[in-house]
């Protein structure tokens, strides 16, 4: 159940009828016209901006659209009343039976109320965390990881089919400075000293690495010429980071799909083939950039190159694909790419990056709508940087990756559900604060603890009043429930569906962590008023109708909020310790 797209259907057909009628003019188009809640909740359940919306292309006043069509709106026995407001907001008022009705319908669906077929089985692609193989992830990694997975479960949740892929980056130099890197350990395990060189990872994370070397070539290797060893090593190394890498994602409840190694583009001829199509367009050509902004570097000169015409869609400059001296550019995988997606089928890709990539965007953009002739849109989200903090003070943990913190040990610190969590109460785009102490909280500052509360509680009562299945809930007289406390519940409860879509549309999971902490703020508060009225507690002595319904309305709360944190990939938590 969509309530508000079920009223947006009706607001269309009454539009429609005063269109047929003469009223409105005919031509109009109605893909603008919203049915959403009212800022304030005093105004209505529901409100609509058609009138608003057209007001200018019918040329008539908002309001004398408004009144012709709240005359229409009421005829649906689901509107009791629509009002207009200010100059030609219409506020609607929902009869109390369709919300109380919704509660059967939450039970009966269990987890898979608010599912959505909006996304019609399209293909998707939700690239993320996609780090160099040169180590384990950190906690900027973590961010992107958890941000990703949760938009593809989002996207999943509204009738998306979507694959998470993981772009393994062991195709450029830095895959070489960790053979070298990885050696040098190799030689510490078979008792020579490290050479660790500035340019080398110096992370004790590879000293394993040194390990499983030497339990594998010996000392065979010891003074080799790098010739002899660096492919071998190249190889064994990144398997190792990448087995690190598939474990850190398993600690925090990411798995992929697709695991893409960049090394399968060269010598294959896709990058060729990637570009070949591009050339096929008139979109390759050989030219020489121009020096770039500010002062020049003492080693630039001015160098013919393959350049792609990327400003023909949509970027800033034109970008190069091949040196002067036949080497591919960094971009030229990545287009090779995003050229594999196409041709595997994908009806959107989906890009996540981190900060430090927001100079990728155009350009990656432009490549894409030029592979696909404007048919694959490409979204990239950008994830900012994540600030550790304990006690309100910046907050250092590990220094075995040298300088940097780990996943693992964020996730050592808090557990998975809390690190989750606590990743998407801020928007991808925007810089998050994470503390330690605040996310180990129970108290209402803490969302994590708030919302999980919510569940833990409502199966606290659940268990006093003996565990009923929902089977037997759904049977509950649910029009008992006319307390405004209940139907502000019942009101937010019917937001889930529209949330849903809201926040697949716009590849936004946090919005999902926005609902769950109101939601579980509205049954938070209507459980207080039972401490203060007896009357309005969940489970009453000598009225067993009544209590069966509270019950079967928390038992609604819990299912949504378990499908919600089911989303963001948290475990409900059914009490707290």
């Amino acid at each position: 159940m969509n309530l508000f797209a079920e009223i947006k259907s009706v607001v269309i057909e009454k539009l429609e009828a005063l269109t047929a009628a003469g009223t409105l003019p005919a031509g109009l188009s109605f893909a603008n016209v919203t049915v959403e809640p009212p800022r304030d909740a005093l105004h209505g359940d529901l409100a609509t901006n058609a009138a608003m919306v057209l007001a200018k292309p019918a040329k008539m006043k908002p309001r004398d659209i408004a009144e012709a069509l709240a005359a229409l709106l009421t005829d649906d026995a689901r509107v009791t009343s629509a009002d207009v407001a200010g100059p030609g907001f219409l506020n609607l008022r929902i009869d109390p039976a369709v919300f109380q009705d919704m509660l059967a319908d939450i039970l009966a669906k269990g987890n898979d109320f608010g599912r959505s077929d909006m996304g019609a089985g399209r293909k998707v692609n939700v690239e993320y965390v996609s780090a160099n193989p040169t180590g384990p992830l950190h906690v900027g990694h973590t961010r992107g990881a958890v941000f990703g997975d949760a938009l593809s479960s989002l996207l999943d949740f509204a009738g998306y089919n979507v694959t998470r892929e993981y772009y393994i980056n062991d195709g450029g130099a830095q895959v070489d400075v960790l053979a070298r890197s990885a050696y040098e350990r190799y030689r510490e395990a078979c008792g020579h000293a490290p050479e660790i060189k500035e340019g080398l990872y110096p992370g004790d994370y590879l000293k394993p690495v040194g390990e499983a070397l030497k339990a594998k070539y010996g000392d065979s290797l010891i003074d080799r010429p790098e010739s002899d060893w660096l492919a071998d090593i190249r190889l064994f190394a990144t398997e190792a980071m990448m087995d690190i890498v598939r474990s850190d994602l398993a600690s925090l409840g990411v798995k992929m799909d697709v695991f893409f190694s960049e090394k399968a583009l060269y010598g294959t001829g896709k990058i060729e083939a990637a570009i070949a199509s591009l050339d096929a367009k008139g979109l390759i050509y050989s030219g020489t950039l121009a020096p770039p902004k500010g002062k020049l570097p003492e080693d630039w000169e001015a160098r013919e190159q393959t350049l792609f015409r990327s400003t023909e869609h949509g970027d800033d400059v034109d970008r190069p694909v091949q040196k002067s001296d036949g080497s591919w550019t960094y971009f030229a995988p990545d287009i090779a790419y995003h050229y594999d997606k196409i041709e595997r089928g994908f009806d959107e890709l989906i890009d996540v990056f981190g900060a430090d990539h927001g100079g990728y965007v155009k350009r990656m953009k432009a490549a894409v709508s030029a592979l696909s002739d404007g048919k694959v849109p490409l979204d990239i989200k950008l994830c900012q940087l994540v600030r550790l903090f304990k006690d309100g003070e910046p907050f250092k943990m590990s220094k075995r990756a040298n300088n940097f913190i780990l996943l693992s040990d964020v996730v050592e610190q808090v557990g998975p559900d809390v690190t989750r969590f606590v990743m998407l109460t801020r928007k991808n785009d925007a810089p998050l604060d994470f503390d330690f102490k605040k996310a180990l909280e129970q108290s209402k500052d803490n969302p994590v603890f708030y919302v999980q509360y919510a569940h833990a509680r409502v199966c606290s009562v659940l268990k006093k009043a003996g565990n009923p299945t929902d089977a037997t809930l759904q049977q509950a007289d649910f029009s008992l429930l006319t307390t405004p406390a209940e139907m502000a519940l019942l009101k937010k409860l019917a937001e889930w569906s529209r949330l849903v879509e809201l926040a697949a549309k716009h590849h936004e999971p946090h919005r999902v962590a926005f609902y769950l902490f109101d939601l579980a703020s509205e049954f938070h508060a209507l459980q207080h008023l039972g401490k203060v009225d007896p009357g309005l507690r969940f489970n009453l002595d000598g009225n067993p109708a009544l209590s069966a319904a509270r019950q079967g309305m928390i038992r609604a709360v819990a299912v949504v909020i378990s499908a919600g944190l089911g989303i963001l990939g948290v475990t409900p938590a059914n009490e707290m310790r």
